[in-house]
């Protein structure tokens, strides 16, 4: 999917050099998958391409499509540090990091009717998400925001942004209310630690109806740090009881994680790593405080009892 996502990079670049079809760059980079280009995403207020729509193109050395492989692939890029198209991106990146929100984006609403259409098209089980950096945030609110509605789409997110003003506010906040009910809870006259809470089944998300994006991460990108900063003491119990499922057993997110010692943030923020012959990846198995907290509305919701 990486390689994919570098196709909607080259996408733009050809675009900008205006290079002839026949020596293209982009198309090196779906060609040797099988896949064909089948849409381009563009931002209407200055023509750049921020999205590719690729798929599977059935040939006579390959009738049958790879199992696991989608039909339908919809690939976002990130940030691209040029004169020609810094600005769009710059404020999407700005936007994002005041709000942790893409949705009042021009490119979300685009993406976004594009990721239904394909849905539509192929269904939800033949299609798949994927972005980077900037585009990886376009992607999980675009998978999260479908996800609420059922519809369960394969996501694969590399480098992913985590660092907003907006969440350092709910943190403090979260913080703030948390400590509060502690002091309140050991007071002789605090409320009742008594859970009144019931699940509604017609609510709760059944486990293996979730949405399990696939998140990559560099433990040196500061851009993405943040996925895989383990809970405070303070927040622990807050986090279990925010994360934990039914069972301990249902994992909400597949969080990987590559580790390299003293590499510069473009080497750590590069999409080419996910795709290098020497890097390894490991699977966090520990529950990611940011992940359960940008998840946690699509989690099994109690219904108070009145």
């Amino acid at each position: 999917m990486a390689c994919f996502v570098q196709a909607a990079y080259l996408l733009e670049l050809d675009r900008q050099e205006r290079i002839a079809a026949e020596k293209a760059l982009a198309p090196n980079w779906w060609l040797p998958f099988k896949y064909k280009l089948s849409r381009t995403l563009r931002d209407r207020r200055d023509g750049s391409i921020f999205g590719a729509i690729l798929e599977w193109e059935r040939s006579v050395t390959q009738p049958i499509r790879p199992s696991g492989a989608p039909r339908a692939v919809l690939a976002i890029r990130g940030t691209l540090f040029n004169i020609k198209n810094i600005r769009m991106d710059l404020t999407d990146d700005l936007r994002f990091a005041a709000w942790e929100s893409l949705t009042g984006s021009v490119r979300f609403k685009i993406a976004l009717d594009a990721m239904k259409s394909l849905v539509k098209n192929f269904g939800s089980s033949d299609v798949c998400i994927a972005g980077h950096s900037l585009g990886a945030g376009f992607a999980f609110q675009i998978g999260k925001l479908l996800a609420a509605d059922g519809i369960i789409v394969e996501a694969h997110l590399y480098n992913p942004p985590s660092i907003s003003v907006a969440r350092s506010i709910i943190n403090i906040r979260e913080d703030v209310v948390s400590m509060f009910k502690g002091l309140a809870a050991k007071l002789p006259f605090g409320t009742s630690s008594r859970d009144t809470s019931v699940v509604d089944p017609n609510t709760a998300a059944a486990p293996n109806n979730r949405w399990i994006p696939h998140l990559y991460v560099n433990h040196c990108d500061y851009v993405c740090c943040l996925y895989t900063a383990g809970p405070t003491n303070g927040n622990k119990e807050k986090n279990k009881k925010v994360a934990a499922p039914a069972s301990s057993t249902n994992v909400v997110v597949k969080l990987f994680i590559t580790y390299k010692n003293n590499q510069k943030f473009f080497d750590a923020h590069a999409l080419k790593q996910w795709w290098a012959d020497d890097f390894t990846l490991k699977n966090f198995a520990d529950n990611s405080p940011l992940i359960n907290r940008q998840l946690k509305s699509l989690y099994q919701l109690p219904r108070r009892l009145k």
